[in-house]
């Protein structure tokens, strides 16, 4: 038997009255995704634990059976593992988004947080960027480190695990109340925005129209993580399909394979096509028996607020991941579960997470059912099925 969860990031949500009282993933063509759903079971599941942030570092260890309350040590961190920083255990990462800030306001405090992503940067861009702060801020005690996208990373030795603001939680707000409370880290925000506001590529950025990349926004400070073998916890050998460090650094942690797909960028344009081709290779061409596969872009569309765009990359993960993968494992003659399914919402009116219950959907090509239900919240709600936590989903996806 073989195992794949496609994970959807953020792609649940909240009644639109815009798409008539419906939500993006009701709304959504998604073939697939209903067809399985006949065929197989809906309900849900909460993948946050009482008293922790939504967030998409917590839902995803929950999703892979690692419960945050007993593994989670801060987001950061696992994008460390990702980009490769050996964290000493005295270390405290930071996540550095480079984002869009209002240039109108003469005071800092004043400025407006427009954009978490600066318009999904691409990482060429970022690079020459983060190293233009880095010329700058860091000394022994900072240490800059390029990630991917708008994501990146500031390691503090002989840090504090600081209370700090999400930016996609504060979009379109002033930013005065929710700097950081220590006075170097909010001072280098200060001076990252004088770095970055008329650098080259800003200025072109702004010339074509796109947000420019002025800032950067320390936050999910956390310490070195402490992670058990996903094979060993589960028997299985696995691999993550992923464009962003949070996962691959989870992967990392967990001693599962990273198979990195060219074109993948964690946006609505990212290879779908070729993340289903890696997923398919990797269960009947190599020695996996579990894929792990993330798509970003319904968590991003959901922070942009945009509907339309959230719709359509809901359609893109039915029609060009999971159609794909199921017909690549049919072909190959596999048996095979597969489990779809948010790891949280991303409400478009709320353009941040939550820690709502999310539907999933699962499949066993040994074990085809006849339901007459579709995959959404609502259908998935009134299924009468559910699983408590989000932890115990791993087991119940292989039957344990």
């Amino acid at each position: 038997m073989k195992y794949v969860i496609v994970l959807g990031d953020g792609m649940a949500d909240r009644p639109i009255d815009e798409l008539g009282g419906m939500t993006p993933l009701e709304y959504a063509k998604t073939p697939q995704m209903d067809a399985l759903a006949a065929a197989g079971e809906i309900g849900m599941v909460h993948t946050i634990p009482e008293g922790m942030s939504p967030g998409s570092d917590t839902a995803n260890l929950s999703v892979l059976g690692y419960d945050p309350k007993i593994y989670y040590s801060g987001r950061s961190p696992l994008e460390a593992l990702s980009i490769g920083v050996d964290m000493k255990p005295t270390d405290v990462s930071l996540r550095c988004n480079i984002v869009t800030l209002s240039e109108k306001e003469e005071n800092f405090e004043d400025k407006k947080i427009l954009d978490h992503s600066s318009g999904e940067i691409s990482t060429e861009e970022a690079a020459i960027l983060i190293d233009a702060v880095k010329k700058e801020l860091e000394t022994d005690v900072y240490k800059f480190y390029v990630g991917t996208s708008y994501r990146h990373l500031l390691i503090w030795d002989q840090g504090q695990v600081v209370d700090l603001t999400p930016p996609h939680d504060v979009l379109g707000q002033t930013v005065g109340q929710y700097l950081p409370k220590d006075a170097v880290l909010k001072e280098m925000m200060k001076k990252s925005y004088d770095i970055l506001v008329n650098h080259p590529i800003n200025v072109e950025r702004k010339k074509k129209g796109q947000n420019p990349a002025n800032a950067c926004w320390f936050w999910g400070a956390g310490t070195r993580p402490s992670l058990s073998s996903f094979q060993e916890k589960t028997g299985l050998k696995g691999a993550m399909i992923s464009a962003v460090d949070l996962l691959k650094g989870i992967a990392v942690g967990v001693s599962m394979k990273n198979i990195s797909v060219e074109g993948a960028n964690g946006g609505l344009n990212t290879n779908y096509e070729g993340k289903a081709q890696a997923a398919v290779d990797a269960l009947t061409k190599e020695d996996c028996d579990f894929v792990y596969v993330h798509l970003e872009a319904p968590d991003e569309m959901g922070h942009q607020g945009s509907v339309e765009r959230k719709v359509q990359a809901i359609e893109n993960l039915d029609a060009r991941v999971i159609a794909p993968i199921k017909a690549g494992l049919e072909q190959a003659g596999a048996e095979f579960r597969m489990l779809v399914m948010p790891d949280h919402p991303t409400p478009i009116s709320l353009r941040t997470h939550t820690g709502d219950s999310v539907p999933y959907l699962l499949y066993d090509s040994t074990k085809v059912q006849q339901n007459s239900w579709k995959y959404n919240e609502r259908e998935a709600e009134q299924s009468g099925h559910s699983v408590a936590r989000g932890c115990e989903m791993m087991d119940y996806l292989i039957g344990k």
